[in-house]
């Protein structure tokens, strides 16, 4: 797909976000390798931790579809502010996508383009899990 397609399609996704303490809708479009795509909104709830973020509930259909190897994600807010996901958000990506998985952020005629890595160097790992099992 496209980069302009995948964040017209996380743009389209924003459009379903349920914001209405934050009034921030935010949208996500994630490609699997094999060229599918997911998206995801943002869905808030009063007790803001229990809140879900656009690029989660994107990893969420696409693993419950059985999909876990992803080519890149797209993320755009009704601002068109290039947000970039959060460090929740990044850690769930880091759970599936190495540091060279790519981000965009913004519109199809204006945006940023990350790593994961470049967002969320030191990652938390299985590996370190293991390590520290290991010194136990």
């Amino acid at each position: 797909m496209e980069e302009t397609e995948l964040l017209a399609a996380a743009r389209e996704a924003f459009e379903t976000a349920y914001t209405p303490y934050s009034e921030y809708p935010v949208g996500a479009a994630l490609e699997a390798v094999d060229g599918t795509v997911y998206t995801g909104c943002n869905v808030e709830n009063a007790n803001y931790s229990n809140s879900l973020h656009a690029e989660e509930v994107a990893v969420g259909a696409a693993i419950s579809d059985g999909k876990d190897e992803f080519e890149r994600l797209a993320v755009a807010s009704a601002a068109a502010d290039n947000v970039t996901p959060c460090g929740m958000c990044r850690q769930t990506l880091a759970e599936f996508c190495g540091d060279a998985f790519e981000i965009l952020c913004g519109t199809p005629a204006e945006f940023e383009r990350h790593t994961l890595g470049e967002l969320l160097p030191e990652t938390i790992t299985r590996a370190h899990l293991d390590t520290a099992e290991g010194e136990r």
